[in-house]
């Protein structure tokens, strides 16, 4: 009797296990569903960044991600003095510059 309990019990499961890799497929297509949809523009915008942030130079008119506008007045590896105003300088970190803007001679002028 106990030998056909047994018998039993391991017939059920071999046929109801399922295979490990079908168990993975649908977590590594959401992974790459999240690298490409996510992680992968975010390095695109990092990389422009830190490219526009090499290019800068003295002159340039920039908006700081505090929403300062102003031209930049110095630079160094790691500050920039930008002049908001007529003699109102402001020092802040390079990497706090989002962008370049228009100069604001160009956009007045018609």
């Amino acid at each position: 009797m106990l030998s056909l309990a047994y018998a039993m019990g391991t017939g059920g499961g071999t046929s109801g296990q399922g295979g490990g890799f079908g168990a993975l497929v649908p977590l590594i297509l959401m992974f790459a569903i999240f690298y490409f949809l996510l992680i992968r523009p975010q390095q695109k915008k990092q990389k422009q960044h830190r490219q526009m942030l090499s290019n800068l130079k003295t002159g340039d008119h920039v908006i700081t991600s505090g929403g300062l506008y102003g031209r930049i007045t110095a630079l160094s590896d790691t500050v920039a003095t930008i002049e908001i105003s007529e003699k109102v300088r402001v020092k802040v970190a390079r990497g706090n510059i989002a962008g370049l803007v228009q100069s604001q001679n160009a956009s007045g002028k018609k």
